[in-house]
């Protein structure tokens, strides 16, 4: 995760970069994120990182255990980076959720039908999705 601003309240857009949530997220991808907003089991956070407070981080909120939240990567194959690594994430770590995930238009999309279809595939919102916390806490 590309960190911009520090501190910010409201909404803010990210640049993903790293394979730990493909296929929720892919390196590249942008994320509309809110700032300060109520956390659920399921949501995709932006966190700071436990040992490197300078870094920011993106995984599911899997859920709420004593001393934070439980955080994973939906990609079963990149095990690191998360809470199997770092335990429980304290709640003031918890920045922000993901609103709302769009790829970035290729350049040779120029057309009305190109860009039509880049805006269909590509902007997706991004809820709680409590079946993915309930499969990750599974793991």
């Amino acid at each position: 995760m590309t960190e911009r601003g520090q501190g910010r309240t409201g909404f803010e857009v990210l640049e993903v970069a790293g394979p730990s949530m493909v296929p929720t997220l892919l390196d590249g991808d942008r994320l509309l994120v809110r700032y300060g907003a109520a956390v659920r089991p399921g949501h995709v956070v932006v966190l700071r990182h436990p040992f490197q407070q300078d870094l920011l981080v993106v995984k599911r909120a899997a859920g709420r255990r004593p001393g934070g939240w439980w955080v994973l990567g939906d990609n079963p194959y990149n095990r690191t980076g998360d809470s199997t690594d770092y335990g429980t994430v304290p709640e003031e770590l918890v920045l922000a959720t993901a609103v709302l995930r769009f790829r970035p238009r290729g350049a040779g999309q120029r057309s009305l039908r190109a860009r039509v279809s880049w805006a269909v595939s590509a902007l997706r919102p991004l809820r709680a999705d409590s079946s993915a916390s309930s499969r990750l806490r599974a793991r």
